[in-house]
């Protein structure tokens, strides 16, 4: 079994079903309601988050995902949410797209598995309209040092079987050192095995 075939047959329904459980939902439910105007959504995967935007407050949304073997999934739950989407399948470390240009960007569970989440952040920052905001919900790194040990032992095993999932990214270094300022960080774990579990979620403004 190639990994090509794993990533392109097997891995879209091991994310859905993972990123799709209840207090993961729970988590997309404090920051996606808070997006408003035009909307840039970065990883978009299989559309996980279009039942949470508030579509009173949503004008159009650009989802942006290099993995294209995702979108049939994604454009399933467009139609049910009756949103407007455009599905770009390129990465975010070079957004195709005009500077000063989104309301929002919001970025939940993605962060992990962006090769080069600074230039990523960095974009984002770019796209972003004057007094726009970032609205961020990801995993990372555990404050406790115990949890942070296994976090690094397993790492280099979780991103094979994880589409480049890494468990000890540190997110508020990451997006402070892009140039964002955060207004309400927070942070807890989250019920299961703790090197998995460790959640920020937030906005951000360029500082």
């Amino acid at each position: 079994m190639s990994n090509s075939w794993y990533e392109r047959h097997i891995l879209p329904y091991l994310i859905d079903l993972a990123c799709g459980i209840e207090p993961v939902r729970q988590q997309r439910d404090k920051i996606v309601p808070r997006a408003e105007g035009r909307i840039l959504e970065i990883g978009i995967g299989t559309g996980l988050n279009m039942c949470h935007y508030d579509r009173a407050k949503v004008g159009k949304i650009t989802g942006l995902d290099p993995a294209v073997q995702m979108h049939r999934l994604a454009l399933k739950r467009i139609a049910q949410a009756g949103l407007d989407v455009d599905l770009v399948g390129l990465s975010a470390e070079r957004i195709p797209l005009d500077d000063a240009s989104f309301d929002c960007v919001v970025i939940t569970y993605t962060l992990c598995s962006i090769t080069d989440p600074g230039a990523a952040l960095n974009e984002m920052r770019r796209v972003l309209k004057p007094g726009g905001r970032l609205l961020f919900c990801e995993h990372g790194l555990a404050p406790d040092e115990s949890v942070r040990r296994w976090q690094d032992r397993l790492t280099p095993y979780w991103k094979k079987i994880g589409g480049g999932c890494h468990l000890n990214r540190d997110i508020a270094a990451l997006i402070a050192e892009a140039g964002f300022a955060c207004r309400d960080l927070q942070t807890t774990y989250l019920p299961g095995p703790r090197p998995l579990t460790y959640n920020y979620w937030g906005e951000a403004v360029p500082a």
